[in-house]
């Protein structure tokens, strides 16, 4: 298998294959091309009609489906070592978050996930879920026992990040998804905080991985989408997940885990995705979105290199700071997380520091020091190959 680096660079894209966009030999070209397209011409009436019936893949239309938003969605999906076509790029984390649970849940269903999140996923989970009748336990995800006892019947996944936005506690992947597979119930696990050059979740236990292409893998700040990768190997059809059991009325009556072809049957939670949440909501991401990611994904190793060589020199000259009240960074020895960050993050620590400032009125001394930075922009943002700062208790937390 090729190493992490040349996957960034290669992984879902051969300009010299044997594909029906540019055929055998030279003159293709080597950078992936932006195709800027809505339709695309079936072969024939069998043809299409084969595509719409999940008989053969292909493109027909760029909500679901373009070929530079094909590559982005199988390099990505290889870099976290998932199936390389089990992947699903929309139009931001947000919408990846969201599609990754209404792929399998349905009114009537829970999941159970860690209290420690991302300030618009936890409100999308307590506030816009429930409306839909999907009810989401909120559980302290320091011991994973607390995801055990809040499972029932009823519960369809359970649901944490890599690194928690922004409490920077760091999940034990590999005992929560353990917990999780004695009821046959997958782990989605939100990792656009450690990205796959620092943790790979699928090598932890991990079902399902979620992603915000516009932090980290993008690194730039350019473009906006998100990412919902299927590891390729979960039974859908074990009876726990009527979704896939019954009949789906919005795509003629096919059973999802049980009436693909073979060779689709491992793109189950994929395919549904798509033609379901994707094609009747409409989430699409702009190829040119996809084509700015891949051009920041061929940098991403040493990008995350240098974002945690400069965390852990803020973090250490912090630490020793008189008018510093407190410091989190994983890649700390004195941090709380330090020992979960040697085992899930290659003890790199990742790419963000939190701290709070010596004063008694927490709130203006945060403000005045946000407004009185010069070269540190102040943006709701993380990942960017500038430095950012924010105080998130008065903007994404509050």
């Amino acid at each position: 298998m090729p190493g992490f680096d040349t996957m960034c660079l290669h992984a879902g894209y051969n300009p010299v294959g044997d594909d029906a966009v540019y055929g055998l030999g030279q003159g293709a070209p080597r950078g992936v091309p932006l195709h800027r397209t809505a339709p695309y011409q079936f072969k024939n009436t069998e043809h299409a009609a084969n595509l719409f019936a999940l008989k053969e893949l292909g493109n027909i239309y760029t909500r679901i489906g373009n070929p530079t938003t094909h590559v982005l969605e199988s390099r990505v999906a290889q870099l976290e070592g998932g199936h390389p076509l089990a992947a699903v790029a929309v139009a931001s984390g947000t919408s990846a978050c969201f599609y990754s649970i209404i792929t399998l849940a349905q009114a009537g269903d829970n999941i159970v996930a860690s209290s420690k999140l991302y300030g618009g996923t936890y409100t999308q989970f307590n506030d816009i879920l429930p409306t839909l009748g999907i009810t989401v336990k909120f559980v302290d995800a320091e011991d994973p026992e607390n995801f055990r006892a809040a499972i029932d019947d009823k519960t369809r996944a359970l649901f944490c990040e890599t690194v928690s936005n922004p409490a920077l506690e760091i999940c034990d992947l590999e005992a929560i998804s353990a917990i999780g597979h004695e009821k046959n119930i997958p782990l989605i696990v939100d990792s656009t905080f450690s990205t796959p050059y620092l943790t790979k979740p699928f090598e932890h236990g991990a079902d399902i991985i979620v992603s915000s292409l516009t932090k980290w893998i993008g690194g730039h700040g350019t473009g906006v989408g998100g990412i919902c990768i299927d590891k390729g190997g979960f039974n859908w059809a074990s009876g726990r997940h009527p979704i896939f059991d019954t009949p789906d009325t919005s795509y003629g009556g096919l059973r999802w885990g049980h009436d693909l072809p073979e060779a689709l049957a491992p793109l189950a939670y994929k395919l549904r995705m798509l033609t379901v949440p994707l094609r009747n909501l409409g989430a699409a991401i702009a190829p040119d979105n996809s084509w700015i990611f891949l051009q920041g994904i061929e940098t991403l190793s040493l990008r995350m290199e240098r974002h945690c060589e400069n965390s852990l020199k803020v973090a250490e000259h912090l630490e020793k700071h008189p008018k510093v009240a407190w410091v989190r960074y994983p890649g700390l020895k004195s941090d709380p997380q330090y020992a979960k960050n040697v085992k899930y993050l290659k003890g790199k620590g990742g790419g963000i520091v939190i701290f709070g400032i010596k004063t008694a009125d927490a709130p203006a001394a945060g403000k005045s020091f946000i407004d009185n930075l010069k070269v540190i922009a102040h943006v709701a943002n993380v990942g960017d190959a500038r430095t950012l700062a924010i105080h998130p208790a008065t903007t994404t937390h509050s």
